[in-house]
């Protein structure tokens, strides 16, 4: 029974750590005569043709706000998760720059108990909430899965990851600064306890389309392992972009930011349903190989190590490692055992081969 309430109190005290909505809010909605709404705020171009306001509820009962910018130029449509300490109104210009640098269109909202959005902050209520502008998507725009990318910021990721789990047809996952779970951003636990919050580890073996994984090497907010661990677990991972020098709310800055957010859209749009067929295909056909083989190709660029996770020995190169136990053919580091992350065991560096 104690535990039990100490199991509350620390899944309490994670969630208040997780969500800082900006008080007060930056915008305000209104609702015009003619039933449309607007977003009033002096950072929002009251002029912007392609941008409609929506206000959708929630199957937990909560009305949040969404903001949906319109690219003409546009194949793909991004689902942006925002942040913490922000709301619509801080986030338009970012939008706007997405929107138009990555030609796709665009959409975002506030979580319950941020901007305009009623109710309070919860890590289910984030659940509800995307899946609400999900719905919209679908039945307002004609935005199909195969359609969509996710985009997660921080936080942004639980809900993310919640939604993509469930979407076997997604077209692309983007984690910006994400966490594994809310408890191992306050300390670096090795099992994932039944009272965390937004337990992504576990998660992102559920999704089935490339990720790609933008992390800063100096974020002293979620330190960099949270975006390298959801990395190595991602089932089709897409070339992960660690900004070098980056902190938590600041990749955006970055010229490499831009540059390899667009490559990856770049790719999504080309690959088509018959690429995506053709490469589970192979992945099906794919021999099972002899962790003590050295026959295999360094062309087939995989680490035969006993781990279940992929091995960062490989990709990208270790420069160190104390680890007895590998047979890579094309690794540096020649010595490496990682230990599966479902049997918690530790491996080299807080569970990788090399950091």
């Amino acid at each position: 029974m104690v535990l039990g309430r100490n199991g509350c109190l620390i899944s309490n005290l994670a969630a208040k750590l997780a969500f800082f909505p900006p008080r007060p809010s930056t915008y305000q909605l209104k609702k015009e005569e003619n039933g449309k709404f607007v977003l009033v705020s002096s950072s929002i171009n009251q002029e912007d043709s392609s941008m409609d306001v929506r206000q959708l509820k929630t199957k937990r009962g909560k009305k949040i706000v969404a903001m949906y910018l319109r690219n003409p130029y546009a194949r793909l449509t991004l689902l942006y998760s925002h942040g913490n300490a922000a709301d619509l109104g801080q986030l338009y210009d970012l939008f706007v720059q997405l929107k138009l640098n990555l030609r796709v269109n665009l959409m975002g909202y506030d979580y319950s108990g941020y901007g305009a959005s009623t109710g309070k902050p919860s890590e289910h209520d984030t659940y509800a909430d995307i899946e609400a502008v999900y719905e919209c998507l679908q039945t307002e725009y004609g935005v199909s899965q195969e359609d969509l990318i996710l985009y997660g910021q921080s936080v942004g990721s639980g809900p993310t990851l919640h939604l993509a789990a469930k979407l076997p047809r997604l077209r692309g996952v983007v984690l910006h600064s994400a966490i594994l779970s809310g408890l191992r951003v306050l300390c670096q636990l090795k099992v994932t306890l039944c009272f965390d919050i937004y337990k992504n580890i576990n998660k992102i073996k559920k999704v089935k389309c490339p990720v790609l994984v933008i992390h800063g090497t100096e974020d002293d907010v979620v330190n960099w392992f949270h975006g390298n661990g959801l990395w190595q677990l991602s089932r089709e991972p897409y070339e992960p972009l660690w900004i070098k020098g980056g902190g938590h709310c600041n990749l955006e800055l970055y010229p490499d930011y831009i540059r390899h957010l667009y490559g990856f859209i770049q790719e999504m749009e080309k690959m088509t349903t018959e690429t995506r067929l053709k490469k589970i295909r192979q992945t099906l056909r794919l021999p099972k190989t002899n962790p003590n083989s050295s026959s295999t190709t360094a062309a087939t660029n995989k680490c035969y190590c006993s781990c279940s996770i992929r091995c960062c020995c490989c990709w990208p190169k270790c420069l160190s490692c104390s680890c007895p136990d590998c047979s890579c053919p094309d690794c540096s580091c020649l010595n490496c055992s990682c230990l599966s992350f479902s049997r918690i065991r530790k491996c080299c560096l807080n569970f990788f081969c090399c950091q």
